[in-house]
């Protein structure tokens, strides 16, 4: 779990809270950065945490998350440990009452860098990806990501491209901290209501979306 400065008892404000506000029957949706460990075994503590807390925790990938696996041994591996609350968006989606949960990590818009204009649009694909899992249930999507799609005068074009076709009205995302967070967008653009809803912007308290 990250730390960002002046919030050193984040686990404890976010126990806290998490505890006040969410229940066995919802689901809370974690945009990424969920562990410091290199393999994801080490990440034990860390899930069980998480686990541990009420209701569906349904995970996607952040930049800090290096104990990232294939989806199949992320859920194999929480089976093993008997963590049944946890999910992986990767590819897929899930349903929450009439809405399709969908989402990526994401990447950074670095104009001219070969190689990120090759992740760049590989997750583009795993949002799109999803987002066609989320039309086979006819619900409207929800879409969660880890990099913001906007910030300051930056346009995740690859990015905004895929909600624009698949007609996505809500997106929430995570990554940015501290000083960074004055650029974030917390509004609508071009017809996209667009929420950043990372740990300490929260303080360390789960936001209801609806």
């Amino acid at each position: 779990m990250n730390i960002f400065g002046g919030w050193e008892n984040y686990m404890e404000l976010l126990e806290t809270n998490w505890k006040e506000l969410v229940s066995d029957n919802d689901t809370v949706v974690l945009p990424g950065d969920i562990s410091w460990a290199m393999k994801l075994n080490d990440a034990y503590e860390d899930f069980r945490f998480i686990h541990e807390l009420p209701g569906k925790k349904i995970i996607l990938k952040g930049n800090h998350d290096y104990w990232w696996a294939s989806r199949k041994k992320m859920e194999d591996t929480f089976e093993k440990w008997g963590f049944n609350s946890l999910y992986i968006l990767h590819n897929n989606c899930y349903t929450y009452e009439d809405y399709a949960l969908c989402g990526t990590r994401g990447w950074v818009n670095m104009p001219g860098e070969p190689q990120d204009a090759k992740v760049l649009a590989r997750e583009a694909g795993r949002l799109a990806a999803s987002l066609d899992e989320a039309k086979k249930t006819g619900l409207e999507p929800l879409v969660f990501l880890h990099y913001p799609p906007v910030y300051g005068t930056s346009l995740n074009l690859d990015i905004l491209d895929v909600l624009y076709r698949y007609n996505v009205k809500y997106c929430w995302y995570g990554h940015l901290h501290g000083p960074s967070i004055k650029n974030a967008l917390n509004g609508e653009y071009d017809g996209i209501k667009m929420q950043l809803i990372s740990g300490d912007f929260l303080q360390f308290k789960p936001h209801k979306i609806f």
